[in-house]
């Protein structure tokens, strides 16, 4: 049975992707190898990850989804704020803030687990925290590469707000490849 690297994710306009795009420019400092920078045009929101699965828990992972997602209106999320994981000392994730009806977005989020969790997908522990990874540092950075990308994150300018109506939530392939990983919808859910 083939494998397919997947997770459930909300998609953003082309607008936003623009948006998030001139920012990882403002942030790009020069000759910087030590971070990979997130394809803007391939940044989500991703709700949950599920690695590889067997092809044919597709159909059951997509019904889980339309299960999920019953009962739960559009809603509205804004793109807001520039922050890093695990802090702005130890830079490992760069990324955007997600705001607006985040209760909506944290429901749905635990529906989905929920759902899940009945086909056998062990639900997260942490605590789902909304963002957009911008950029990952690499391990051999170095502690002073992580604290020096910690204060140019600090003293950049992320005013824009970008708004969005969630509408759906699909399930994306993810391909692994050199350039970085190529994400395709499989399938989707919409919220009604």
């Amino acid at each position: 049975m083939e494998q397919v690297r997947c997770f459930i994710a909300i998609g953003l306009t082309d607008e936003i992707k623009a948006g998030l795009e001139q920012l990882q420019a403002q942030l790009k400092p020069g000759g910087q190898t030590s971070i990979k920078w997130v394809d803007p045009y391939s940044i989500h929101l991703t709700l949950k990850f599920l690695g590889s699965v067997d092809g044919d828990k597709i159909s059951p992972i997509t019904a889980a989804m339309a299960e999920a997602v019953q009962g739960v209106t559009p809603f509205h999320l804004k793109v807001e704020g520039l922050g890093a994981f695990p802090n702005l000392k130890r830079v490992q994730v760069v990324w955007v803030g997600v705001g607006g009806e985040v209760d909506k977005l944290v429901h749905l989020q635990q529906r989905l687990e929920s759902s899940l969790a009945q086909l056998g997908f062990t639900p997260e522990k942490r605590r789902f925290t909304p963002h957009l990874t911008l950029a990952r540092v690499r391990d051999r950075a170095s502690s002073g590469e992580r604290a020096g990308l910690g204060e140019l994150i600090t003293g950049t300018k992320f005013e824009a707000v970008y708004s969005f109506l969630v509408e759906a939530v699909s399930l994306m392939k993810s391909q692994l490849s050199r350039e970085g990983a190529i994400y395709s919808r499989i399938s989707a859910a919409a919220l009604k």
